[in-house]
């Protein structure tokens, strides 16, 4: 059997970061804020999926988007079953992603050095 290119995991964790950016578009609510699907990681048994998110705006919204989205977590499953062919519905895990948090507090450095100029 050749080896594919595009192991299934990924494409799995690529598909259900589409259907849940789409879901939560579709259930923009003022509770969500500005809320970005940044990626989705599913555990090797299906079982589970940590969902990745980013949150444009105050910080302080940032607990009311957790909040949100874990009350809305059951409507994400039941889009996910309808939408996705999978034996099992994984359970959703919403963590904010590191990665959007390292690259303002990086830029946040970047623009005080440029300030006392240090950096063109």
């Amino acid at each position: 059997m050749p080896e594919r290119r595009y192991p299934r995991t990924a494409r799995l964790n690529e598909v259900l970061r589409e259907v849940l950016a789409e879901e939560l578009e579709r259930l923009s609510d003022a509770e969500f804020g500005f809320v970005t699907v940044t990626g989705v990681e599913v555990a090797a048994d299906l079982r589970q999926a940590t969902v990745y998110y980013s949150v444009f705006g105050p910080k302080d919204r940032r607990g009311a988007t957790a909040d949100a989205l874990k009350a809305v977590t059951g409507q994400l499953k039941v889009a996910i079953g309808r939408q996705v062919r999978m034996k099992y519905t994984p359970d959703l895990v919403f963590k904010e992603d590191p990665a959007v948090a390292e690259a303002d507090r990086v830029e946040s450095i970047i623009r005080q050095l440029r300030s006392k100029g240090d950096l063109p």
